[in-house]
């Protein structure tokens, strides 16, 4: 990382943290208040950097906020917390629409036949350059820290699979040697999530992660976060293959 890139950034973290922005949080992202003190701190400092770095952009009339901007940006730090973080590199701009927006999308249905139509969306992530998000189910993803559902945390979870260039549920990891295991168990958890799927039975994680890997590795980030001690019981490898990654133990917080 170039070093006055890295220097600035230093500077940046330890200013003294906006005390309305703090209040946005206490408000908005009702998570963050479970988090040890030295936690928040550091969650603070990435907050403050992400906000200097990434454009946001309103779209469908929305006007963009500090209230939007921190609400966003404090959920996606949460991913980074314990952890050597460059910020999001392919990330440039997260584009914010009022409530649920619709967009083009190609559907492949058989041996060479493509169906293009509308498709109504909460938010999406693209593998370079934005994050699409709708502030209406941002805010709702946040309130409820118990649901298993956060369009924010979901689609930077995107963000970080996509930083090798691909988004198919294999984000960089930290040590060579964890890949093999990550891909054995989040390839038999992702299998099993789509059997029981196409079975037709209940399961823990939303079946919209047997879309593919992707959506997998997105959904279950969500659930971590969301729905830990539930994922812990009944998914112990995948969470604990995810607290290895995140460097994180959600399911030991307060609740």
């Amino acid at each position: 990382m170039n070093f006055l890139k890295e220097r600035r950034r230093r500077r940046i973290e330890q200013q003294e943290f906006p005390a309305a922005w703090r209040e946005v949080i206490e408000r908005n992202v009702p998570f963050v208040g479970h988090l040890p003190s030295a936690d928040r701190e550091e969650l603070e400092g990435h907050v403050q950097v992400f906000l200097d770095e990434k454009h946001f952009e309103g779209a469908g009339g929305l006007e963009i906020t500090d209230e939007i901007r921190v609400t966003i940006a404090a959920q996606a730090c949460l991913l980074l917390l314990h952890r050597a973080t460059n910020y999001y590199p392919g990330l440039y701009s997260i584009i914010v629409y009022p409530s649920a927006y619709v967009a083009p999308q190609k559907v492949q249905e058989g041996q060479g036949i493509i169906i293009e139509g509308m498709q109504p969306r909460l938010g999406e992530s693209w593998t370079r350059g934005a994050v699409v998000l709708s502030w209406e189910d941002v805010l709702a993803g946040a309130a409820d820290i118990h649901d298993g559902h956060n369009v924010v945390i979901h689609e930077f979870a995107h963000q970080l699979d996509a930083q090798d260039g691909s988004m198919d549920g294999a984000p960089i990891l930290s040590d060579h040697s964890m890949y093999a295991t990550w891909a054995r168990v989040l390839g038999q958890e992702y299998e099993r999530l789509q059997q029981d799927t196409a079975l037709g039975k209940v399961t823990l994680l939303d079946q919209y992660g047997a879309t593919n890997p992707a959506e997998f590795f997105a959904v279950a980030t969500e659930f971590f976060f969301e729905k830990p001690r539930q994922l812990r019981a009944q998914l112990p490898q995948l969470y604990s293959e995810l607290r290895r990654y995140y460097k994180q133990d959600p399911a030991e917080l307060p609740q």
